[in-house]
């Protein structure tokens, strides 16, 4: 079976930041991720009009796509393993430089598990899987932005609305924000779902800027 990929959508190369796509999949499913599948060109149709937006803010952006297309275990999940890998490979090219991982569905849920890797300064989830219970301590100190649409039957928001709620004594910051009437698939509305990613990205990067300057004034 094949291992996992990054592709590159925006290259600079001295990033200030670095936004990492994570897409959706399947709860229980082996079988190898390909770009035919939804799940993955859904999120590779959002990253090429990220485009601009990282070349304009000096951002590398990169989607990941995932060696298998379901979650598949509780205690190991496929998807935060691939993760854990392609922040390695990011960070290891750009050391230093912050991460703010981007999730679709059962990619929200991998980022929220990957959010503990040293790099990550926040997440930005999109209809975001987040069943009743999600284990969150991975998400202490970071900054959480969330989207989901309120006619979603896919997944709930009213779960992630709930994991947002209870990670506010853990977060840096932390919103939920609802988008009436709007599914889970992202293509209504399109352009909707790509400015909260840039707005949300732009926020994080702009808290965690503040966040360490007291610390370079000290250095």
């Amino acid at each position: 079976m094949p291992g996992p990929r990054l592709d590159r959508y925006s290259t600079p190369d001295s990033p200030d930041a670095i936004v990492l796509l994570l897409h959706g999949g399947q709860q229980h499913n082996v079988e190898p991720v390909e770009n035919k599948h939804a799940s993955w060109w859904r999120m590779a149709l959002m990253a090429r009009s990220l485009r601009r937006f990282g070349r304009k803010q000096n951002v590398s952006v990169s989607l990941l796509q995932y060696a298998q297309r379901g979650w598949n275990s509780e205690t190991d999940p496929a998807p935060v393993r691939d993760a854990r890998w392609a922040l390695d490979q990011l960070t290891s090219e750009h050391p230093g430089v912050p991460v703010v991982l981007v999730g679709h569905s059962m990619g929200g849920r991998t980022a929220c598990r990957a959010a503990d890797h040293e790099a990550v300064t926040g997440v930005v989830g999109l209809a975001p899987w987040l069943p009743p219970g999600e284990p969150n301590r991975t998400i202490a100190r970071r900054h959480l932005r969330v989207l989901h649409g309120t006619a979603d039957r896919w997944t709930s928001p009213a779960a992630s609305k709930a994991y947002v709620e209870r990670s506010k004594s853990l977060a840096a910051s932390v919103s939920w924000r609802p988008l009436e009437g709007a599914g889970h698939f992202m293509l209504r509305r399109s352009s909707t779902w790509r400015r909260f990613v840039e707005d949300s990205v732009t926020e994080i990067l702009t808290a965690t800027s503040h966040e360490e300057a007291p610390n370079k004034g000290n250095a």
